[in-house]
């Protein structure tokens, strides 16, 4: 049931994916690199495949079961050749360290009955330089208008889920405590998102609201 509900709210989201893939191509800033999707909400991941944003494609998604569904939706969009999917957990057995570009992982933080994020983890996983896009939201150029088709029923399957709110002071207390060496940051456009930018030789900062 609840493998239904997540795949249900998954293809109602897609019609966002467009746009969140341009709010996490204006941040990454480049054209290369291995992109990574995290989780059981993956999915923009083939919208900035089809936008050429990236050069290798992974899904490492959880929980058990939703690998199929993935499998199956590459298959749909003729993609099963260019993305990977790797079923996995949240602390990402199975992904090497120091070897992702670009992380993405939509739905995290506000579901904590399914899963806990592992920012260690993820900051593990990409290259010197690499980062992350971590949290949730519509991003910052979803119209209104695909907002609100998809608004009720969304927040119908979030509360299906155990969806909580998180309160951005407690998010930016958790990164702090966190000390990871590298860029961290809140990002509150279209969304609560966790920016991270693993150290190493300069490149396009984040964008963020952080005071």
């Amino acid at each position: 049931m609840l493998l239904n509900v997540i795949q249900e709210i998954n293809l109602l989201w897609s019609p966002v994916y467009p746009y969140l893939a341009r709010h996490i191509h204006e941040l990454y800033g480049r054209q290369d690199g291995h992109i990574l999707d995290i989780g059981p909400f993956s999915g923009v991941i083939f919208d900035l495949q089809k936008k050429k944003i990236g050069d290798s494609f992974s899904i490492a998604t959880f929980p058990q079961g939703m690998g199929e569904f993935f499998l199956q939706e590459a298959k749909r969009q003729n993609l099963e050749n260019k993305i990977e999917v790797l079923e996995t957990d949240p602390s990402l057995t199975g992904v090497e360290g120091n070897s992702i570009d670009l992380a993405v992982f939509r739905g995290a933080f506000f579901f904590p009955s399914l899963f806990e994020v592992n920012l260690p983890r993820i900051y593990q996983a990409l290259k010197p330089d690499g980062m992350a896009f971590v949290g949730g939201g519509f991003g910052k150029f979803t119209p209104d208008p695909v907002i609100k088709d998809i608004g009720k029923r969304s927040r119908d399957l979030n509360l299906k889920m155990g969806k909580i709110e998180v309160k951005e002071e407690n998010l930016r207390r958790e990164i702090r405590d966190l000390r990871l060496k590298g860029d961290l940051r809140v990002i509150t456009e279209g969304g609560l998102w966790v920016g991270m930018k693993k150290k190493g030789v300069t490149c396009n900062p984040l964008h963020s609201n952080q005071k």
